[in-house]
């Protein structure tokens, strides 16, 4: 879990959307989106925001057994959904990067 201090917003699953005030909203949108639409326990998803450095870190958590599906072979689905989330960030005004938790 990330610090009280660092984290400026922690956006549960089944919150529906990301909050106002939030980091990228859009970005968090999609990346909920795109990761909710890979998993079967849609109640484990938690995205994290934490903007201690110049760019917003969106950490992803996801129920065990749904982590392969997210990470796929290679990374190539984590990449893919990076990239997604990265464009979406454009229309935020930011640039932000994304991590996946176990």
């Amino acid at each position: 879990m990330t610090d009280a201090a660092d984290a400026t917003s922690t956006d549960e699953a089944g919150s529906g959307t990301a909050g106002t005030g939030t980091v990228a909203p859009t970005a968090q949108a999609v990346l909920r989106h795109v990761v909710g639409a890979l998993v079967e326990d849609q109640d484990a998803i938690q995205i994290d925001t934490e903007t201690a450095g110049a760019t917003p870190r969106l950490t992803v958590r996801v129920g065990r057994s749904d982590m392969g599906r997210v990470i796929g072979k290679r990374g190539r689905v984590a990449q893919a959904i990076r990239t997604v989330v990265r464009a979406a960030a454009v229309r935020d005004g930011t640039d932000v990067e994304v991590e996946f938790e176990d």
